[in-house]
């Protein structure tokens, strides 16, 4: 959000010379990427449609945010007089009280609108929602079933659109996920994530960004769980480029049905929820399908020694047990704080 309407006010609050000064700062979040971005006035529904550069910018931003605001005790109001519509067909409290807090922490207005303000495509249409939202706030934040719902709004609204969460991905969840790693490791590069779950939209998102930051992924879904095919072929395309962003460096992307295959060798072992909202009904069956996917330290025993676990929330027994998810392995806490730093940058 900061990155894209501080764009559009023409600020140079995060101009050459500010990022240089955070690089001097020496903070433990990875190596700055200096190249030139462009992130005025764009959407973002997928990290699928940003480059190495632009995502190392919006994580050091993120970082940047952090340490000025929580660290330094300063006030930022860098978004007064902006407001930002949120749309929420689906319930979160993560994605809510992330985008509340953190826009107002820095100046600006949330407008939660839920289900019961607003019918996309029923009381109104997609068209003509975007349209008004346009007219009356800076920015979108759409939480959503369906990821056709987001690229309608973003086809007619004149604002940027972001994704809170879609069927397909699930980008803001990403970032805080690789803010934490950067901050737990120093560095992202080098570095091997194993997804043992799903073939969901959290995934799909790995899949967007891993090769980009130079991590290798490694991923165990059950079979009838993979992810999209499309997306496969994309991030596959991603692992086998040689040159990403002026950086020299291949990486790896396995696919496996066998978890302690993904976790062999592995730094970060990740899972998610089994069940996702909307999947009731299959709870039974996926649950069975998913046997032998509990992340525990068995799981744990073939990574590497300094392994670490994530989880986007909400977490239940069958996907990680309370040894893992209690342990000084798990980041999950911070993780979840970290949706708040790096939603102010999108």
């Amino acid at each position: 959000m900061t990155t894209k309407i501080l764009a559009m006010k023409n600020s140079v609050f995060y101009g050459l010379k500010t990022l240089q000064s955070i690089h001097a700062r020496d903070f433990s979040i990875g190596a700055l990427a200096l190249g030139p971005v462009n992130l005025k006035g764009r959407s973002f529904l997928t990290l699928k449609d940003f480059n190495s550069d632009e995502i190392k910018h919006l994580l050091w931003v993120a970082g940047d945010l952090k340490h000025r605001i929580k660290h330094e005790k300063q006030y930022l109001p860098l978004l007064q007089g902006k407001s930002i519509a949120m749309i929420f067909e689906k319930r979160s409290t993560r994605t809510r009280m992330s985008t509340e807090t953190g826009f107002s922490l820095l100046g600006g207005h949330p407008c939660f609108l839920t289900s019961q303000d607003i019918h996309l495509g029923v009381n109104e249409s997609s068209t003509d929602t975007a349209r008004v939202l346009s007219g009356l706030s800076d920015i979108v934040l759409a939480r959503v079933y369906s990821h056709t719902t987001l690229e309608e709004l973003v086809k007619d609204a004149s604002i940027p659109i972001i994704n809170g969460l879609s069927d397909l991905y699930h980008p803001i969840q990403i970032l805080a996920d690789f803010l934490t790693l950067q901050e737990h490791y120093g560095s992202l590069s080098g570095l091997t994530v194993s997804w043992i779950g799903d073939g969901n939209n959290v995934l799909h998102s790995f899949m967007m960004t891993a090769a980009k930051l130079g991590v290798h992924l490694r991923v165990a879904t059950p079979k009838g769980y993979d992810p999209d095919s499309s997306i496969i072929q994309e991030a596959q395309r991603l692992s086998k480029q040689v040159r990403i962003s002026r950086l020299m460096h291949g990486t790896q992307f396995l696919l496996t049905s066998d978890p302690v295959e993904a976790a062999r060798g592995s730094n970060v072992l990740v899972t998610d929820t089994w069940v996702s909202m909307g999947q009731e009904e299959e709870k039974k069956q996926r649950i069975k399908d998913f046997l032998g996917y509990q992340i525990t330290m068995q799981t744990g025993s073939v990574a590497k020694p300094d392994w670490t676990f994530l989880h986007c929330l909400p977490r239940k027994q069958e996907e990680v047990d309370d040894q893992v998810f209690y342990s000084p392995r798990s980041l999950v806490f911070p993780e979840a704080e970290n949706r708040k730093w790096t939603i102010m940058v999108n």
